[in-house]
């Protein structure tokens, strides 16, 4: 192209040279550091997986694009904050998307555009979301070398506000809007979700979990016979048949109990005896008890767990039921144990606002039930590659000279580069290095079990020590795959050029390096 023929835009507030500005005929992506993640996902073939659960009733002939690029783009699309259909309308030709969804970068077909995708969205039948069900039971068994002993599965419901005409989107007087109620369920150990449904707005947070976990139950102990199953969940699941089919089932449970005149009495000296402490010594209190209560509606009596609090603020009385044999003999760790709960909802949030699980917009309740589901397996993708990158600091014992220059030395700046060294691995060298550990009064505690000062302390080290392998969606995107890259396609190789001096680099090279030992990993067992 002709140099005149090239329109320049010239600004003239940086006074000693001009600025000039012009378009040029390249390919370039915002979007760069999307592509490990594909990566990832070719090594594990979640998204293959995904869409083989999907039937394509189409004429082959009058086909432009497959249900894999679609599926490819709209997940990824979710995973770089491009959430609803109408984004894809400007992500048509980004090199970088088209790469992921399968198509070479110059190709003159862009991808599919917004009416295409919701024509698919709406393509998909009662039937490929059940066998998508399937899918994500069958991904979570297959995450795991080694059949495990011990599972815990958390159990929510999560309000979504709707705001257009969605079928089944209906008022829910609790949340005091129109909505959806979507039930989740996820992993514990592995903060994998392994079953999302989509409800009506108007349901009981509990109608419904007997069955499906009844079928979840069965699909894991097909699997692993021996493993004990642990189910968690709040007031809203501490419902009858909750329990009936934990028992039935024999499975551990662990639900919150919602407060009445009865169970106040019952913990009502308890709760006096917390008031006293505290008036004595001025400090929080937090005192346990347990007795076996029964309501009007159960069957036989049930072991209930109460926590009295108080503090400056107040009073705090809670109620938690549950099998667990350890229960009535240490109530305070049980309660614990179930409290560690709100990590699950970590997920949810991340599900509904980082990865915008809640921009169910179709009209179609099936084809919003779809949608839940692609939400999900770009969560489930990104969890298990956060699980991979993961480099959390160790333990180590603290000493008594170590004290007074603990704190400082936890919230220093890492080690400086050496002197000459300006490269991005030297200048995050010193956060990525795992050796530095985090001095502890017990280092043989699992990380787990670090209560206090020293919990709260060994994780806001990691977090800026190991971004990636704790960090949500967010984190991913400003560390990783938000990046300049220049797309340059020959006949030997397609090139992507990214800059030299970006931030996030180290981060990136660390992430290619650990896909490449999970690569020759298989390689090597195959």
């Amino acid at each position: 192209m002709a140099e005149q023929d090239v329109e320049r835009l010239g600004f003239d507030f940086f006074s000693r040279l001009p600025i000039v500005v012009e378009a040029h005929n390249t390919l370039v992506t915002s979007d760069a550091g999307i592509l490990p993640l594909r990566e990832f996902d070719c090594q594990i073939g979640l998204t293959e997986r995904f869409i083989a659960c999907l039937e394509d009733r189409r004429d082959p002939e009058q086909i432009d694009h497959s249900f894999a690029e679609m599926v490819r783009q709209r997940l990824f699309g979710i995973l770089a904050g491009y959430e609803d259909c109408n984004d894809h309308d400007a992500l048509r030709n980004d090199p970088a998307f088209k790469m992921v969804s399968g198509k070479a970068p110059n190709d003159e077909t862009g991808l599919a555009s917004q009416p295409t995708l919701s024509r698919f969205e709406n393509a998909v039948s009662i039937a490929c979301l059940w066998r998508l069900h399937d899918f994500f039971l069958d991904d979570f068994i297959r995450s795991f070398k080694t059949p495990p002993a011990f599972l815990t599965l958390d159990i929510d419901a999560v309000d979504d506000p709707c705001h257009g005409q969605q079928q089944l989107a209906l008022f829910h007087g609790f949340y005091d809007q129109y909505q959806y109620l979507p039930l989740v369920v996820s992993c514990a150990e592995t903060k994998q979700i392994l079953w999302p449904s989509l409800r009506p707005g108007s349901v009981h947070a509990a109608l419904g979990a007997d069955d499906d976990l009844e079928y979840i139950a069965k699909r894991l102990r097909a699997a692993w016979p021996d493993v004990v199953i642990h189910v968690r969940g709040d007031a809203g699941f501490g419902m009858p048949w909750m329990y009936a089919v934990c028992e039935r089932l024999q499975l551990l449970y662990t639900f919150g109990l919602s407060t009445n005149n009865v169970l106040k009495q019952a913990a009502d000296s308890l709760l006096q005896r917390a008031v006293r402490q505290f008036e004595e010594t001025r400090e929080t209190q937090r005192l346990f008890d347990q007795f076996l209560y029964r309501a009007g509606s159960w069957k036989n009596p049930r072991r209930v767990i109460v926590k009295a609090e108080c503090n400056r603020v107040g009073t705090n009385l809670r109620f938690i039921v549950s099998n667990r044999s350890g229960a009535g003999i240490l109530p305070q760790a049980a309660y614990d144990e179930y409290a560690e709960r709100g990590e699950s909802e970590n997920r949810n949030k991340e599900l509904k606002c980082g990865l915008a699980g809640d921009r169910l917009s179709c009209h179609r309740f099936v084809a919003n039930y779809f949608r839940l589901m692609l939400h999900t397996a770009a969560l489930n993708l990104l969890v298990r590659l956060r699980a991979l990158v993961a480099d959390p600091p160790a333990l180590t014992a603290a000493n008594q000279a170590d004290q007074p220059s603990l704190e400082s030395s936890l919230g220093a700046e890492a080690e400086p580069a050496a002197a000459g060294d300006t490269s991005p691995d030297a200048a995050l060298a010193g956060s990525m290095k795992s050796s530095q550990d985090v001095p502890v009064q017990d280092p043989t505690l699992p990380v787990a079990a670090l209560t206090g000062h020293e919990r709260r302390r060994y994780h806001n080290y990691r977090r800026r020590k190991d971004p990636l392998g704790q960090g949500h969606i967010d984190t991913w995107r400003t560390c990783l795959i938000k990046v300049a890259g220049e797309v340059i396609q020959s006949a030997r190789r397609i090139l992507v050029r990214i800059p030299a001096h970006w931030p996030g680099l180290a981060w990136f090279r660390h992430v290619c390096r650990r896909l490449d030992e999970l690569r020759r990993s298989a390689q090597v067992q195959t």
